[in-house]
C-alpha cells in the first residue's frame, strides 16, 4: 500500500506542478488517502494573496483532464483542491525554513516527554528531528518519533 500512496502522490504531483506554477499558484501538497471508507486524492495549493475558489476549480479542471486520460489510480475516489488553511501541514525542507519562529503543533506517534503533542516555536529541523521552544524548554523530537508537523493558531 505505501508504495502505491507513494507512486500515486509523486504521480499526480508531476502532473499538478507544472498546471500549478503555469496559473501562478504553489502546490503544497499532494494526499492519497483512506478516510471513512472512501478514496481522497487531495491538492493543497497556494499563492501570495491566498488561493480563491476559481484558483481551485482550475486546477481541478486541468488536473482532471489527465486523470481522465492516464489515471494511476484504479479504485473510485474523489478529487478535492483547496488553500491548506491556516494550520497547514510541515512536510518540506522550505516548510520548515519558511515557517521557523512560527508556533507550531508537533505530534508523535507514542508518548515523548510524557505528552503525543508539542506546541513550541519552531525553531529548526536538522538530520535528527525538529527543534522546538516550549514552555518547558528547547527541546528536539526524532524523526521517527514524528508522526505530523502543523502550524498552530490559537483560537
Amino acid at each position: 500500500m505505501t508504495n502505491n500512496k507513494q507512486r500515486i502522490e509523486e504521480q499526480v504531483t508531476a502532473w499538478a506542478f507544472p498546471i500549478a506554477e503555469e496559473l501562478g499558484i504553489k502546490l503544497v501538497d499532494v494526499e492519497w488517502v483512506k478516510e471513512g471508507g472512501y478514496w481522497y486524492l487531495r491538492i493543497f495549493i497556494d499563492k501570495e494573496a491566498g488561493v480563491d475558489l476559481d484558483d481551485c476549480q482550475e486546477l481541478s479542471h486541468r488536473l482532471n483532464q489527465l486523470l481522465d486520460g492516464d489515471d494511476p489510480i484504479t479504485q473510485k475516489y474523489f478529487l478535492e483542491v483547496s488553500s491548506p488553511g491556516l494550520e497547514r501541514r510541515l512536510k518540506t525542507m522550505n516548510d520548515f525554513e519558511q515557517f521557523k519562529g512560527e508556533t507550531i503543533r508537533l505530534t508523535t506517534f507514542s508518548s515523548h516527554l510524557g505528552t503525543k503533542e508539542h506546541i513550541g516555536k519552531l525553531l529548526g529541523r536538522s538530520e535528527v528531528g525538529v527543534m522546538l521552544a516550549t514552555a518547558a524548554g528547547e527541546i528536539t523530537i526524532p524523526w521517527e518519533q514524528v508522526a505530523a508537523v502543523r502550524l498552530y493558531v490559537q483560537w
